[in-house]
């Protein structure tokens, strides 16, 4: 895929744009890891994302391997190329970083910022082969979907 084309995606409940913003690899790395969602995934929600039908990628962070904090500094830099409307994708495997973009998406709600966070969030768990807890923690993927939202 050329880095000025642009892709879209159904995922219940939302159709998904890349938009032509992302490299071609960037766009394959997506559409890969999207694959991984189960079609009809519970989202985990922090606001009514049901209002956004269509998401707009524009922006794609891999924390995959990344310790916290290193997630949340890369989506809080990779935010400052987002406006309003847009999404950013971020991947990570840290279980902390479940809890610390959480966090930081729902503080932008609950203070005067002029663009809040809607977050969809999503886990998907492969199973060790051998039944350990050590690689169990590897086989996490945590995906958030992060939106500007106009704050009026």
């Amino acid at each position: 895929m050329s880095a000025d084309s642009q892709s879209t995606l159904t995922y219940a409940p939302y159709s998904i744009n890349l938009s032509a913003t992302l490299s071609g690899a960037e766009q394959q790395a997506v559409n890969t890891l999207l694959t991984l969602l189960p079609a009809n995934d519970a989202a985990t929600s922090i606001s009514k994302t049901e209002e956004q039908s269509t998401l707009n990628i524009v922006r794609f962070v891999d924390g995959r391997g990344l310790a916290c904090p290193m997630p949340l500094l890369k989506t809080k830099v990779a935010l400052r190329d987002v406006t309003s409307g847009e999404s950013l994708y971020v991947v990570a495997t840290d279980a902390n970083s479940q809890a610390d973009i959480t966090a930081f998406c729902r503080q932008s709600q609950q203070t005067d910022t002029a663009s809040p966070l809607l977050l969809s969030l999503h886990s998907v768990s492969n199973p060790p082969p051998d039944g350990s807890v050590s690689s169990q923690r590897f086989d996490t993927i945590y995906h958030f979907i992060i939106t500007k939202t106009d704050s009026n």
